[in-house]
């Protein structure tokens, strides 16, 4: 199998009650990526400026992930400046600055147009519409969203979400598009419209995974100092569609062997600000922390 992440690669300005860092790299298809490559080798599909760090292509390179599919423009990366308070679940949106991801019309390679995984990362819907368009026949397909895209373009997203296999949203999101305050109904109502796995992220409470005849949930690793919270929903994806990769199954126990990997990688990249953590990190670490968790909810 082969996974493709189409998504975001950008800089992030974080602002916590603690810290400033300005203009770290971030994005949705990089925290995906470099999560999902502990596992398998991941294709991305985004568009930086010439002012993007080589640095950074330079580790995309060393976590083998693809980079055909990532495109340099004359022009500034999109930058996003965020705020962050004392509940790490909640953020605010200070700036956001597109730039070169302005004009962004995913065109994929065409080696990935036979991609057996797809991930349609959080951007506009109508993007992800036309990233499903060039794929011949995958096997998965899994997407994000946000509320700018529940409330601006309700109608794109749904119409993507029609054809897509697995649908990932945190709790406030998935409320709003179903209009349902109980999770378990508003995941019964997006089931209903054709994936067959919701994947709702609860931030320090976890996950909870509904599917036609499965409801599973798992907690968040025990964190002291969530230092940066950015990307830990992108991370969790990348783990669990890069375990899945690598498994090339899609049994209930490897779903939920899957679920616990997303949570590893999600656990790790909140240690460190931006993808630091994903610089020093190794695979001995991410097995240890998955027996971490199994101990946890072993019972």
């Amino acid at each position: 199998m082969s996974l493709v992440v189409v998504g975001s690669v950008a800089f992030d300005t974080i602002e916590t009650p603690w810290e400033r860092r300005d203009k770290i790299v971030g994005g949705s298809c990089t925290y995906c990526s470099l999560a999902a490559s502990f596992f398998t080798r991941p294709k991305i599909v985004a568009v930086v400026g010439r002012d993007f760090p080589q640095e950074t292509i330079k580790l995309f390179k060393k976590r083998n992930i693809d980079i055909q599919g990532l495109e340099v423009r004359p022009g500034d990366t999109f930058h996003w400046v965020g705020r962050y308070g004392y509940d790490p679940n909640q953020r605010e949106t200070v700036r956001t600055e597109l730039n070169v991801f302005e004009d962004f019309k995913p065109t994929l390679p065409p080696g990935y147009r036979r991609a057996d995984i797809v991930f349609l990362a959080n951007i506009d819907p109508d993007l992800q519409g036309d990233v499903l368009s060039q794929i011949k026949k995958p096997k998965l397909v899994a997407m994000d969203t946000m509320n700018l895209w529940i409330e601006s373009k309700p109608h794109s997203l749904l119409n993507v979400l029609d054809k897509v296999n697995i649908f990932f949203a945190n709790d406030e999101e998935i409320r709003m598009l179903t209009n349902e305050r109980n999770l378990i109904r508003a995941g019964k109502k997006i089931l209903e419209r054709g994936p067959f796995l919701v994947i709702v992220k609860k931030g320090e409470h976890g996950a909870l995974v509904f599917g036609k005849n499965l409801i599973f949930g798992i907690m968040a690793h025990p964190c002291e100092d969530v230092i940066d919270p950015t990307g830990a929903g992108d991370s969790f994806a990348g783990g669990f569609l890069g375990y899945l990769d690598k498994v090339k199954s899609l049994s209930q126990r490897e779903i939920r062997r899957a679920v616990v990997f997303g949570s590893v990688m999600a656990s790790f990249t909140i240690e460190d600000f931006g993808i630091d953590r994903f610089r020093t990190l190794s695979l001995s670490e991410v097995k240890k922390r998955f027996l971490q968790f199994k101990k946890l909810v072993s019972f």
